[in-house]
């Protein structure tokens, strides 16, 4: 199952500025920080407490942070025929 982490992207950027320095903070390597972000490797509950602790984000958030799913991108439909009026 993929995640959405928008929020907490946004998040990174206004405490930390960059991931650079998310990724110092957090101990982690800049690409295990992209991995996590792009859904590549899944975060650890360590990992997610100490992000917690760096970001400042309230325990009862950490669903709306690292647990939001992705929505699915969906293959184009074929239109109907007739254009979808009656006959």
């Amino acid at each position: 199952m993929s995640f959405q982490y928008n929020k907490l992207r946004g998040r990174i950027k206004e405490i930390c500025l960059t991931n650079e320095e998310f990724a110092k903070r957090m101990g982690l390597s800049l690409a295990a920080i992209s991995n996590k972000l792009n859904n590549k490797s899944q975060w650890t509950q360590p990992e997610i407490f100490k992000a917690v602790a760096v970001l400042m984000i309230n325990s009862s958030d950490i669903p709306a942070y690292f647990f939001t799913p992705a929505v699915q991108k969906s293959e184009p439909t074929e239109p109907m025929k007739g254009g979808g009026e009656y006959e």
